[in-house]
């Protein structure tokens, strides 16, 4: 039977299956965004800075994930909390003062889309960044969730490498968007309390970065983890921001179809989530010397690819039933428009994953860079751009083609 890395077709198909099957969960924030949509039209800002803010909480789940599951395989991480090695303190400490430098950039960056495409002004700065700074504060509640699931996974003879991080970026991507839509309506609803309580919690966070950075600044896997993910995060800071602009395109075209904006975050995971299958099986692979660093090698691991691909073809068709489902608006016809517009998607935005994420572990690689920095984070902002590009251009032809 064919086997990749360890895993047979068969069995490999199923974990994946069950990983990706957390995405469905994941309808539950795009749920709570064509619930909020007043909110998100109190701010210019608000709707198309709500990718970051999700491609943000993405980032960050990656590289702890990505870390993990291969530290895991290495035995340089014991899956328990108590008695670890200094390389999982490490990690969990980088992991606190990366999501803050992420939510500063993210929101400088945000700026400058804001004001060429947003139609936003320098004096909303302070509100966009209070309210990323404290969003992903409440964020970092996850830390715990992640860890216990990579542990969990391995002890159970399960691969990481395929189970953490769809798992999470799902649980995520409803976690985080409760959070934005929390920290908005108490900022933005003009409530002196609520203004405060954003405040407190982006000054905690702050906080405990200036807690963590000077104890571990002669740490060199602390210092390595922070420089290296830096160079990650600055593309992906770019790249968010890049779809806020795409989804108010989105929006032009969807208009009332209320099912994509509830796919649009499950959409997002799942694309991110074969690129981070693909990426970090190849990582593991690259690692224990199974594979040679070099493109070509992408033949030696079509299994794992076929598998995730596979698996995300058939969540998407699950996605456009039980979107139309849960909002009582299912017929046949809006279920094949559905349908198609999600599976053209599909083709365009997992092509370009598959070929991304696999180039990206290779490069990083041979850069000598620890690919654990690179491949899930670069990967799942670029999934986040790339499954917009995919909507937008897919809703654009089929719009162009009266077929919707």
């Amino acid at each position: 039977m064919t086997q990749t890395g360890g895993l047979t077709f068969s069995k490999a198909l199923r974990e994946t299956f069950v990983a990706y099957a957390f995405d469905l969960v994941g309808l539950a924030a795009g749920f709570l965004v064509a619930y909020e949509l007043g909110v998100f039209k109190i701010a210019p800002w608000a709707i198309a800075l709500y990718p970051a803010v999700l491609g943000s909480k993405g980032v960050i789940e990656g590289i702890l994930s990505g870390r993990l599951s291969t530290a895991l395989h290495l035995g340089t991480v014991y899956p328990r909390f108590s008695k670890n090695t200094k390389s999982f303190y490490n990690l969990i400490e980088s992991v606190v003062v990366l999501t803050l430098i992420t939510s500063v950039a993210m929101s400088a960056i945000s700026l400058v889309f804001g004001t060429l495409f947003w139609g936003i002004t320098f004096a909303d700065f302070p509100a966009i960044l209070s309210v990323v700074v404290a969003t992903m504060a409440l964020g970092l509640a996850l830390l715990a969730v992640t860890v216990k699931v990579a542990f969990v996974s391995f002890t159970k003879g399960l691969d990481p490498d395929i189970m953490v991080y769809p798992i999470m970026s799902a649980v995520a991507s409803i976690f985080i968007t409760l959070c934005y839509i929390v920290t908005l309506n108490l900022f933005l609803l003009n409530n002196a309390i609520g203004v405060w309580t954003v405040a407190l919690l982006g000054g905690t966070h702050l906080l405990l970065a200036i807690y963590i950075f000077p104890k571990n600044l002669h740490e060199q896997e602390f210092i390595k983890t922070i420089r290296e993910s830096l160079a990650a995060l600055m593309i992906v800071a770019l790249i968010v921001n890049v779809t806020g602009t795409l989804l108010r395109g989105i929006s032009r075209y969807a208009n009332s179809r209320i099912e994509f904006y509830t796919v649009y975050p499950a959409l997002i995971g799942l694309v991110s989530d074969v690129g981070a299958v693909v990426g970090s099986t190849a990582t593991t692979k690259l690692a224990l010397g199974m594979i040679k660093p070099k493109l070509s090698s992408i033949k030696h691991h079509a299994v794992t690819i076929l598998t995730a691909w596979l698996a995300s073809i058939v969540m998407f068709i699950a996605l456009a039933f039980v979107a139309l489902f849960i909002h009582g608006i299912f017929t046949p016809t809006a279920f094949y428009n559905s349908l198609t517009v999600l599976l053209l998607t599909n083709v365009i935005a997992v092509t370009l994953i598959v070929v991304l994420s696999f180039a990206i572990s290779i490069v990083s690689f041979q850069k000598s860079l620890d690919p654990g920095n690179f491949v899930i984070p670069i990967e799942s902002a670029f999934a986040a751009s790339i499954t917009s590009v995919a909507l937008l251009l897919a809703l654009a032809l089929l719009s162009f083609m009266s077929v919707i």
